[in-house]
């Protein structure tokens, strides 16, 4: 039995949940979404409550896992579609500097040209000072979008500076001059 998979998802009077087939389609106050089942799992609408279970009765460790992916992934829908979802990035440096320009982000991080990035369906990003948001429904493309903006400069250990989460602890270290003087380097 999936732990995970096991658990009932209730909706809110808001959000509407089509089933057809092997489609599940979410409609709520912030938008809409729709994604096809996988092929060993299926879903039942009791009212208010989605069940998610596979359709075999023979469960394998491989479609133990896809049930409780598949129950967190339309939890995650419906939760978009109601609340939405947003991730905060601080962009540390001197010169180091974020801007939007339609559906292109633009990055200044210390190289010699802009670093470009298209801004994906269903994203939008905004910039205050040194704070980058990125906000939409979709939990898995707000992650991914968020992934490649922190990768294009990740903070460094030593001066701490580059792209991070809002509230992300970056490991620091000492350097060669530093740890000289305190006795810990290796002679």
């Amino acid at each position: 039995m999936s732990r995970i998979g096991n658990k009932v998802i209730e909706i809110p009077n808001d959000v509407q949940v089509e089933l057809e087939g092997s489609t599940i389609r979410v409609k709520g106050p912030k938008g809409s979404l729709s994604n096809e089942l996988h092929q060993d799992i299926g879903a039942t609408l009791e009212g208010n409550l989605l069940r998610v279970a596979p359709k075999q009765k023979e469960l394998t460790k491989q479609t133990k896992a896809l049930w409780g992916t598949w129950r967190q992934l339309i939890a995650n829908m419906i939760k978009g579609v109601k609340e939405g979802y947003e991730k905060k990035m601080e962009i540390e440096g001197v010169g180091y500097r974020a801007a939007v320009q339609g559906q292109e982000f633009n990055l200044e991080v210390g190289f010699t040209e802009p670093v470009k990035l298209k801004i994906p369906e269903g994203v939008t990003v905004l910039v205050e000072k040194n704070i980058v948001t990125v906000s939409g429904i979709d939990k898995a493309k707000i992650g991914q979008f968020s992934a490649i903006i922190r990768k294009t400069r990740e903070a460094e250990p030593y001066k701490g500076k580059g792209i991070k989460y809002v509230g992300e602890q970056i490991r620091r270290k000492l350097g060669k001059r530093a740890a000289a003087t305190t006795g810990t380097a290796s002679k």
